[in-house]
């Protein structure tokens, strides 16, 4: 069985690598908060400072960190996983990032000394998901590399998907959270409206989440919000950081896309307002505060 590292254990790396270690897999960890990675030792895995000394002591190198600098830092830059790099080594990004970043990452990864060979598997579930290993992971890179990495995948998620060459999971990602944020507004409107109507919330949810207007927001966020429960499984800031990478390569495509506008706009009055580490279900607040009308089942 290949040796697995993680570096990154906040909301979604921790998760996932206990996974691999409750799979078998002899799991290396590292974090930037080092306090968060003492658990896993006491779990069998094995703590060691650096990017650099995961990726020595691992076959596949899982990096699960926040934004495009945070990657390319832990892969290429001091103590980082290139560094470390040994005949064999596979780095698989499972972050959210700009895919023209990934592509330039697999160029780099291919030129280092020694060279080592990279995919982009960005995911989409949420800490639940993470938790029961049961993402959905949309993979960039080389054929073979993928089919090497797929018993780790396996013990991840359930959904697994090869998108293409070097960059098209996150592509795919970046599709995936247009879908994610506008369902979200549309789940948000939706209760809001219903409150203004008078009906009952809970009872109104259930219906929807049975027919043509369900969606996996109005399974499992809907009920959160209706509860006021904006903990977050994956936080506003975030969104708005992959928000941000879709609008960014709409504009050097010439593309419009309205929808995800509106609602990036939205997400920045929530910001504004010190919602930043909200969960993205709280998107409802907004909506709330435009109509006056504040929808949650008492």
């Amino acid at each position: 069985m290949e040796r697995v590292g993680f570096v990154g254990l906040g909301i979604m790396g921790a998760p996932m690598a206990r996974n691999a270690l409750k799979a078998g897999f002899p799991v290396t960890v590292t974090n930037r908060t080092a306090d968060r990675a003492k658990p896993f030792g006491d779990a069998g895995a094995t703590v060691v400072p650096t990017p650099r000394e995961v990726a020595e002591r691992s076959d596949i190198v899982v990096t699960m960190v926040t934004n495009t600098p945070d990657v390319e830092a832990v892969t290429f830059g001091k103590d980082g996983i290139a560094s470390g790099a040994h005949a064999g080594l596979l780095a698989v990004d499972m972050s959210t990032i700009s895919p023209a970043a990934s592509r330039e990452f697999a160029q780099r990864a291919a030129a280092n000394h020694p060279p080592f060979r990279t995919l982009d598997a960005p995911v989409s579930g949420g800490e639940v998901g993470a938790i029961e290993a049961r993402l959905a992971i949309m993979v960039g890179g080389d054929a073979a590399d993928v089919q090497r990495a797929m018993p780790l995948f396996e013990a991840l998620g359930k959904t697994i998907v090869h998108i293409g060459d070097h960059g098209a999971g996150q592509a795919c990602k970046l599709a995936n959270q247009i879908a994610v944020a506008i369902n979200n507004l549309g789940v948000s409107e939706a209760l809001v409206f219903a409150k203004a109507q008078g009906i009952d919330l809970e009872r109104t949810r259930s219906v929807i989440a049975g027919g043509a207007g369900s969606s996996w927001a109005m399974q499992n966020y809907a009920p959160k919000m209706l509860a006021g429960d904006f903990r977050p499984g994956f936080m506003v800031d975030l969104q708005q950081k992959d928000l941000r990478l879709v609008l960014d390569n709409a504009y050097a495509d010439h593309l419009s896309l309205p929808g995800t506008s509106l609602v990036h706009s939205l997400y920045s009055a929530l910001q504004k307002d010190g919602g930043g580490r909200d969960g993205n279900h709280a998107l409802l607040k907004v909506i709330e505060r435009l109509s006056g009308i504040e929808a949650r089942q008492r």
